[in-house]
């Protein structure tokens, strides 16, 4: 019987990108896969696809399993929840009679897609099971009175966890302090669906994979890292919508420089910095004597704020704008990547080999640091504190700690090499987590098969 999926991916990259990479691997494994899209979300989907189809599966010989994008004209704006379920249900209904999908794999932020939709829904979750089993476990910690510390800045340990994991309350979400409506609804929203689907390989975080499998909570597979069906370079170049700079130009550049040697800093589709911030980041990448890509997200003109002579010095590449990640840390003269920690962006930096100075700035980020700098030992943490949406309210890190954490991480002696050395483990066990035999591949098929099963309404 014919296995159709609709996947609904939410209105931002972080959550777009990945989900179009998850219906290219079941497109690929032989089942008709459609991704639901806003029109206004269409660029950044269209370029991938269009590269995409047809995809080639050694599986199933079938050259066009991947079907056209269905898309509705919807404002380019990330609804609340509410509105989401008033303004895209009468369309959903008519996709639904229309194509009768066995099942929509929707993001964990809609959790009214199994009773509008009327089909089995599986959540697919933006982060990784280590964040969502330490999130779940300081929320018991909160609401147990002689667990909770006093402070702000007060150390507490995460109880009930394989590894030692200490926080602060500055460093957790807002979300897990005071959730909102929307939140409470999503998590109930959870309790309802029919399993969730992990961009994580077992590889990566077993204790926690285990941890949420044993949980009898719900069905989980954990299929990813998605991103390692981005093969050859144009589809690396362009799985993250349109660059300012041309990846020719970028691969030029990197291919000048020695292996290893080019520092990579990226802090996500909207992480953001004040002014007064950039210009430390500036001057710590400058000083440090690596040459650099960084990726910059600022309104003005950049000259505003660069240092005098920057651009004439050529010691790096700034980009303003989106860049080709996955194209940039995956060249051999990447060595070291600055990042926000958002779940993709460690991912990306995992799966390419590379160790990472972490960065984080809100949501579970500061969760993700403590996966990467504490269990995997793979970064170094630049001393962020403070959990933070608004961009103003963060504490400046000063130039001469960018470049002393770029030294740390770049430089030699057992310690970064030891780095590197983990760093480029975990990178090989990505890549055979998603080929035939490994532990990402099996959980699709075995994912596949529990499709199957399923009754059509």
């Amino acid at each position: 019987m014919d296995l159709h999926i609709f996947f609904l991916p939410f209105v931002a990259p972080g959550h777009t990108i990945p989900m179009v990479d998850l219906a290219r691997i079941f497109a690929a494994r032989g089942a008709k896969s459609t991704v639901v899209a806003t029109l206004g979300n269409l660029p950044l989907i269209r370029p991938i696809l269009d590269l995409t189809i047809p995809f080639p599966s050694a599986e199933s010989g079938l050259p066009d399993s991947f079907d056209n994008l269905l898309a509705f004209p919807t404002p380019d704006v990330m609804p609340q929840i509410s509105a989401a379920i008033e303004l895209l249900q009468l369309p959903f209904v008519d996709l639904i009679r229309q194509h009768r999908p066995r099942c929509v794999i929707s993001d964990v932020h809609f959790p009214w897609a199994r009773d509008v939709l009327g089909v089995p829904r599986f959540a697919f979750h933006g982060t990784g099971c280590f964040p969502h089993v330490v999130l779940g476990a300081a929320l018991i910690s909160f609401r147990s009175a002689h667990s909770v510390a006093s402070r702000d800045d007060e150390p507490f340990v995460v109880p009930g966890l394989p590894h030692h994991v200490e926080l602060t309350r500055s460093r957790l979400p807002d979300f897990l302090i005071s959730p909102n409506e929307s939140l409470i609804r999503m998590g109930e929203g959870l309790g309802k669906t029919d399993g969730m689907v992990m961009n994580s390989f077992y590889d990566l975080e077993p204790d926690y994979i285990d941890l949420l499998k044993r949980s009898g909570s719900m069905k989980v597979w954990h299929v990813g890292p998605v991103l390692v069906c981005n093969r050859d370079i144009k589809h690396k170049a362009v799985r993250s919508g349109a660059a300012s700079v041309g990846y020719d130009d970028i691969l030029n550049w990197l291919d000048g420089k020695k292996a290893g040697s080019v520092i990579y800093v990226c802090f996500g589709s909207i992480g953001r910095f004040t002014v007064a911030q950039l210009q430390e980041i500036a001057l710590g990448l400058e000083n440090s004597e690596h040459p650099f890509i960084w990726v910059v997200r600022y309104d003005g003109d950049l000259s505003e704020l660069l240092p005098a002579g920057f651009g004439e010095r050529k010691k790096g590449m700034v980009i303003n704008g989106w860049a080709p990640q996955l194209l940039i840390l995956n060249h051999a003269s990447v060595g070291g990547f600055v990042t926000h920690c958002g779940w993709n962006s460690l991912l990306e930096g995992a799966s390419a080999g590379v160790p990472m100075i972490t960065w984080p700035l809100f949501a579970e980020q500061f969760v993700n640091e403590k996966l990467i700098v504490d269990v995997l030992r793979i970064g170094i943490a630049i001393g962020a504190d403070k959990c933070c949406s608004r961009t103003e309210e963060r504490a400046v890190v000063a130039a001469e700690e960018v470049r002393k954490a770029v030294e740390n991480l770049m430089g030699g002696g057992e310690e970064a090499d030891g780095r590197r050395e983990r760093a480029r483990e975990i990178g090989e066990k990505a890549k055979r987590a998603a080929e035939e035999g490994g532990s990402s591949y099996s959980e699709v098929s075995s994912l596949i098969e529990h499709l199957r099963t399923l009754k059509m309404n």
